[in-house]
């Protein structure tokens, strides 16, 4: 038979627990629970730095020094940009300007509106009532002379109202404001934008010796001390632990899984078909040999002895109903053969004819 060139499959199993299972254990205790609390600590250690180094470090020095930083560049910027000209348009510009506007009205105020009504009511409206008076009665002997003298006002009137106002208030007015807004500006240059100058350039570069270097220094020795004493330490460490790990371990574990697999593959594919042999031996054939054998004989005689049983209990109601009732008409053969109810067949013999005599009697 084909089963018996197979080898046997229940005589390993204590061999397949043994190379299986026992080298799984042991590979789990000794490696995986130490890498899993190794890498626990690790993890742990890494929580209380942040916790406990970086956390505290960051809020307790970074981040006041840059919030000391971020307003020392603001007030720097206002004192620069800022605070000076604010200054000068406070109180420069805007008192020089309520200065000449007060100027202007009070000259227009008490200078030319005085001298327009004066020249109106003083010169202007006699000259123009004399000259009325020459128009009506002495133009022609008073032409030159009066042309002479309105020439003369004319000229005087132009000098007073156009050019000696405009000269007074260059030479009285415009030319000492300028002298002195001159005068103020080279003042405040010189008692307080170059002192504020040198005393920004000097606090710039204190803050930067003394402040910005030191702490910069200190960042970068900090930076490359972390680098040098934690991170290359811990980096190293954990890519030895991982190259160990992988060749110590997880190559060993995968070379034995992968034996493990392929054992586990051969064994199933042998107890599967052990099983498909013993369920075809102990299930298959005698359920064969029995329904071939047994279950179909006693079918059949169970199908003929219903099949008799059913014929005599009809015959028997037959009889009985014959016996109490009588035997009703017979139909033609013609018209058994068509009823749809009929159990016999369309070829059977017609019964035999009783006379309606017989029947009665």
């Amino acid at each position: 038979m084909e089963t018996d060139k197979r080898p046997p499959a229940g005589g390993g199993d204590g061999c397949l627990v043994g190379v299986i299972r026992i080298p799984v254990k042991i590979v789990a205790v000794l490696v995986v629970l130490p890498v899993r609390v190794v890498w626990e600590l690790l993890a742990a250690g890494g929580r209380a730095v942040h916790r406990h180094v970086l956390g505290p470090l960051y809020v307790h020095a970074v981040e006041p020094l840059l919030r000391a930083l971020g307003w020392l560049l603001t007030t720097l910027l206002k004192l620069v940009f800022v605070w000076p000209w604010v200054g000068l348009w406070r109180y420069v510009l805007v008192p020089v300007g309520q200065g000449l506007a007060w100027l202007w009205r009070g000259l227009y105020a008490q200078v030319l509106a005085p001298a327009g009504r004066f020249l109106t009511a003083y010169v202007l409206r006699p000259l123009g009532e004399a000259l009325a008076w020459l128009g009506r009665g002495g133009m022609r002997y008073l032409l030159a002379p009066l042309a002479k003298g309105v020439t003369w006002i004319g000229w005087a009137l132009g000098m007073t109202l156009f050019v000696w106002p405009w000269v007074a208030l260059w030479r009285y007015v415009l030319a000492p404001v300028g002298r002195g807004i001159a005068w103020l500006a080279a003042a405040v240059y010189r008692y307080v934008l170059t002192p504020v100058g040198h005393g920004l350039g000097w606090l710039a570069v204190a803050v930067f010796r003394y402040l910005l270097r030191p702490v910069g220094l200190g960042l970068v020795w900090l930076v490359a001390a972390l680098y040098r004493y934690l991170l290359r330490p811990v980096g190293l460490g954990i890519a030895w632990l991982a190259a160990a790990l992988y060749r110590y371990v997880l190559t060993p574990v995968g070379q034995v899984l992968v034996w493990a697999w392929h054992v586990a593959g051969r064994i199933a594919g042998a107890l599967w078909r052990g099983l498909k042999w013993a369920g075809r031996v102990l299930v298959g054939w005698p359920a064969s040999r029995v329904y071939r054998h047994v279950l179909t004989p006693v079918g059949h005689a169970a199908r003929e002895v219903w099949r008799t049983g059913r014929a005599a209990v009809r015959e028997a109601r037959a009889t009985v109903r014959r016996a109490l009732f009588g035997t009703p008409p017979v139909e033609p053969a013609r018209s058994r053969a068509r009823t749809l109810g009929s159990t016999t067949a369309a070829d059977a013999a017609p019964a035999d004819e009783i006379s309606l005599s017989r029947r009665q009697g």
